[in-house]
């Protein structure tokens, strides 16, 4: 592959719109396949496309005239410009999702989701570390990389997806949850194996190879082979029969009947499809949704749903880039599809696709091809199904159209909230969306452990990327005036002076929000007199009568009256919404520094010598992290595998 050198941006003119050393680049393009990437002048990448032939399409870009179109606002944003020659249209397909995914551009349609999917878990043979552990494997929900030495089921669309499937493979095989450290240390079964969840392998209630075999029918289930996991039980019901056991026969003959009435009740399970992942999109007022619905072993695991960002912006875009070559312009992809088609491609890099795609709109050969080739087996995308397979995609529009209707009505009411509180603080933002707010709230247990918090809320939402807690530190313990006057100074300092710098410069909130009354507005208006800083920007949040909630009078720094906005005001829900997520915040991150600071700053495996198996030995011996630390050093070298030396090292870190 190769790529263009990275010039020097050039920052277009009102005569000139782009630079002549970006039109010449333009034009020294090869006519292959590839990527392009458009920055602006402040670096920020706006764009990622792909094409046939990159000279042809990245030229249209700049030989026509786009007017006030969105393609047109992008366009005259752009001062440099890279590409990325690749082999096939497929693989410069794969190359552009993989870069909106990394980079985040703005114009491009994104779908953002920062977690891991979730998969059961059952532990292989071997795996385990623990005494007997090997022997019988455990099943548990589990996140991250997959391991071979492990067998996983899913992905699942929920966390809630997995635990039922763990839940029914307790009752019906009733598999080990414990951790393999609790496992090695019962000397009697635990709750779960008197209500009938676990058949005891900790305290060798059941055989190795019995056990083995419930394993091997719970993996056989979650592949939606079920028929042959009832023959085999009944098989092994009748071989106990016939040798007159006839205790293990019944506990049998109860597995069967607990799997039929699962099976029974798993009314959506009758499709022909054992693996399928069922996609829906609706698009309604530049918003859209795409629900996921997942069906493993031929059981309905449930919905997911998915929200896109830039969609107007991308769609304008994309739909031009389809006249490129000679494409029919009334053949364009409507928006459902070019937002379907962007989720499947992003969503498909993190996640193995099933055999089977069933789809509400069609998609595109060249996807398909590319997501097979990627998986290393064909993939069939199908559109306008029949039987079976219609009910799960009409369940699927459905719960999208439900979704988005729900966005709607909340991003309207949100957005009610927001002009609301402008409203009434009698403010003058360029634009609502561009309205920020950052609040501050100080937590600690009787001066220990002090922490601030900084939420911060823009784009008519709360942004949690962008939230930061501040160790409060030097000041007289339980003095949160002398804590807020800390936080607001390292907040606020450097943005100050780059303001003083460039009065243009952002980076400033619009409001900056106080949990508290005149006291704590007094300590910010000091601070914001003292960096030379707007004063007017200063609300706090004054607690009502009986501090009771909706009674709550906003106070300001710059001389204002006291405001009560009433308790059903929608400006009073936006901060006290802010309010208490900044509460929140704080006093999470006080109990967690309050855990650390007693527990002596320390966790076990940051200590020199300490591993795993270390580590865990002296959990179990002394029942915990605090047990680790109440005990003395003598006490600490009684644990196998640990010296005098290495005790008095532990020790030392703990206290």
């Amino acid at each position: 592959m190769d790529s263009v050198p990275e010039p020097a941006a050039v920052a277009p003119s009102a005569d000139a719109p782009h630079s002549v050393q970006l039109l010449s680049e333009v034009a020294a393009l090869p006519s292959l396949p590839g990527v392009y990437r458009y920055f602006d002048a402040d670096n920020q990448l706006l764009y990622v496309g792909k094409a046939r032939d990159l000279k042809k399409r990245v030229s249209s870009y700049f030989q026509k005239n786009h007017g006030g179109t969105r393609i047109g606002h992008m366009v005259g944003k752009i001062v440099r410009l890279e590409t990325t020659v690749v082999r096939s249209e497929a693989e410069a397909l794969l190359l552009e999702n993989n870069l909106i995914k990394t980079l985040n551009p703005r114009f491009n349609i994104l779908f953002r989701d920062d977690k891991s999917y979730p998969y059961l878990k059952i532990t292989g043979p071997g795996a385990a570390s623990v005494t007997g552990a090997p022997a019988y494997p455990r099943v548990a929900y589990y996140r991250g990389a997959v391991e071979k030495k492990h067998h996983y089921f899913g992905p699942y669309p929920s966390a809630w997806a997995v635990k039922e499937s763990i839940l029914l493979l307790q009752k019906v095989f009733r598999l080990r949850t414990c951790e393999d450290t609790v496992f090695a240390n019962r000397t009697r079964p635990c709750l779960l194996y008197q209500i009938k969840r676990c058949s005891g392998p900790c305290v060798g209630h059941i055989a190795p190879e019995a056990y083995a075999q419930d394993v091997a029918n719970a993996e056989e289930f979650l592949r939606g082979e079920t028929q042959g996991v009832l023959l085999a039980l009944e098989a092994r019901m009748r071989s106990h029969a016939e040798l007159l056991e006839f205790e293990q026969a019944a506990d049998i003959r109860n597995q069967i009947s607990a799997l039929s009435r699962v099976l029974h009740q798993q009314s959506v399970e009758t499709g022909v499809d054992k693996d399928a992942d069922i996609l829906a999109v609706q698009v309604q007022g530049g918003k859209a949704c795409v629900n996921l619905a997942v069906v493993r072993g031929g059981r309905h695991l449930g919905d997911r749903a998915y929200f896109p960002v830039h969609v107007e912006d991308a769609a304008s875009i994309n739909q031009a880039d389809e006249t490129e070559e000679g494409d029919d312009p009334t053949a364009r992809s409507p928006v459902e599809q070019l937002v379907l088609e962007a989720f499947i491609a992003q969503h498909y890099m993190d996640v193995l696709p099933p055999p089977a795609l069933i789809t509400s709109t069609p998609v595109s050969k060249v996807l398909v091809s590319a997501l097979s080739g990627q998986a290393g087996y064909r993939i069939n995308a199908v559109h306008n199904p029949r039987e079976q397979r219609r009910i799960w995609l009409e369940m699927a529009q459905k719960n999208a159209a439900i979704q988005l209707a729900r966005l709607l009505a909340e991003e309207g009411s949100q957005q009610a909230r927001t002009r609301a509180l402008v409203t009434a603080l009698d403010m003058a933002p360029d634009s609502l969306e561009a309205l920020r707010i950052e609040c501050f709230d100080i937590s600690h247990t009787a001066g220990e452990a002090t922490q601030a918090s900084c939420v911060v809320f823009h784009n008519h939402k709360l942004q949690s990327s962008e939230y930061r807690r501040y160790n409060i530190d030097g000041i007289t313990p339980g003095d949160d005036y002398a804590a807020m006057r800390q936080v607001l100074l390292r907040r606020y300092s450097k943005l100050a002076e780059a303001a003083a710098h460039d009065p243009g410069s952002k980076g400033m909130p619009d409001i900056v929000l106080i949990d508290g009354g005149k006291g704590q507005v007094s300590t910010a208006r000091k601070v914001f007199e003292s960096l030379g800083l707007d004063l007017s920007r200063i609300v706090g949040v004054e607690k009502g009568e009986g501090r009771k909630v909706g009674l709550e009078e906003l106070v300001f720094a710059d001389g204002r009256e006291k405001i009560y906005l009433g308790k059903d005001s929608a400006a009073l829900m936006l901060v006290a919404q802010i309010r208490d997520e900044a509460h929140r915040f704080a006093i999470t991150g006080m109990r967690a520094q309050r855990a650390k600071v007693r527990t002596g700053g320390s966790k076990l495996e940051d200590i020199p010598g300490i591993g795993p198996k270390r580590r865990a030995k002296l959990l179990q011996r002394f029942g915990g992290i605090r047990g680790v630390a109440a005990a003395g050093a003598a006490d600490i070298a009684t644990v196998d595998g640990i010296s005098k030396e290495l005790a008095e090292e532990i020790y030392r870190a703990l206290h």
